[in-house]
């Protein structure tokens, strides 16, 4: 991952909203949950929530797919792993932590 990339990422989520949009996607799994099930959960309004969503995707962190009348969101997790490679790559300078 280039340091722009990761850069944007960190941005995206130096907000508490968005932060909690992630950790909850995250912690639901590769399938996802329904824009109005996060807004419900965080009790967030469905504007608000879209305009967390479209930092989020912009950053690459979030993927949107659409089902039926629902859009369901989740947690893009190989970015967030190479973002999270990227960032110990030189862990404890090669020693064990």
């Amino acid at each position: 991952m280039k340091p722009a990339q990761v850069v944007k990422a960190l941005a995206a989520l130096a907000q508490p909203t968005r932060l909690a949009v992630f950790r909850l996607l995250v912690s639901t799994g590769p399938e996802g949950l329904p824009a109005g099930k996060i807004a419900q959960k965080l009790k967030v309004s469905p504007a608000t929530l879209s305009f967390h969503f479209k930092a989020l995707s912009h950053a690459g962190l979030v993927e949107s797919r659409q089902d039926g009348r629902f859009i369901y969101y989740a947690a893009n997790f190989t970015v967030m792993n190479d973002m999270v490679d990227y960032l110990t790559e030189n862990c404890c300078g090669g020693k064990a932590c």
